[in-house]
């Protein structure tokens, strides 16, 4: 099971995830999220992260020039387009930058099914995809809502390898082992407020998802 913490805005908590073993690290480009990052401050986070921890960009309904500003300036790995970008979008915009990218999905409890995530998924996969995020719909956000969707809707079948979102934390995530996903993506379960983490969280996180590596 891989490991993202997303929304880190500190150069503690950078360092703090990278020590506990994270996989990768989100930076937010979005200024309207309260864990949005400046361009600087981005560069000097990526900083502290080592070689083979992934620095995975989020941005929402950029424009080319805003993800070539980004990615001249910080070493980013990944692009993680969690708007409304389509697949058509998302493999032009990171074309630009020749970065691989990944989708955030939202997925509506109410409204979705497993055949509709599946197919949702392939159209990514066919468009250049190297995976998703399934995050919870909310009809105001993009993410961050601390909410989680329906598990049974998340496919078998899956075109690319999955990684689930929304409303994770250090006393949920376990429950997570047992999906059909290859990893897991927290933001908020992991914070003592928004955009500053909480290290006992995050090593707790960390121990429930990696068992045998806390197994001493």
């Amino acid at each position: 099971m891989q490991v993202k913490f997303c929304g880190i805005t500190q150069i503690d908590d950078a360092k703090a995830a990278v020590a506990l073993g994270a996989d990768a690290i989100g930076l937010v480009f979005y200024p309207p999220s309260p864990r949005a990052v400046s361009l600087e401050t981005a560069k000097a986070l990526s900083a502290v992260i080592p070689p083979f921890t992934s620095i995975v960009a989020l941005v929402v309904n950029a424009s080319g020039d805003d993800v070539r500003q980004i990615c001249q300036t910080v070493p980013v790995d990944v692009i993680q387009f969690h708007g409304d970008e389509s697949a058509v979008e998302c493999q032009a915009l990171a074309g630009v930058v020749n970065k691989r990218w990944i989708k955030a999905l939202r997925v509506n409890s109410k409204t979705d099914t497993q055949a509709s995530v599946a197919q949702k998924i392939s159209d990514f996969a066919a468009a250049g995809a190297s995976g998703v995020i399934l995050d919870a719909y909310h009809e105001a956000q993009y993410g961050g809502t601390g909410q989680h969707f329906d598990w049974e809707l998340i496919p078998d079948n899956s075109a690319l390898p999955i990684i689930l979102a929304g409303g994770l934390n250090p006393e949920n995530v376990a429950q997570t082992l047992s999906l059909a996903v290859a990893g897991v993506d927290v933001s908020g379960g992991i914070e003592a407020q928004k955009g500053k983490k909480d290290a006992a969280k995050m090593r707790a996180f960390m121990k429930a998802v990696k068992r045998d590596r806390w197994q001493l």
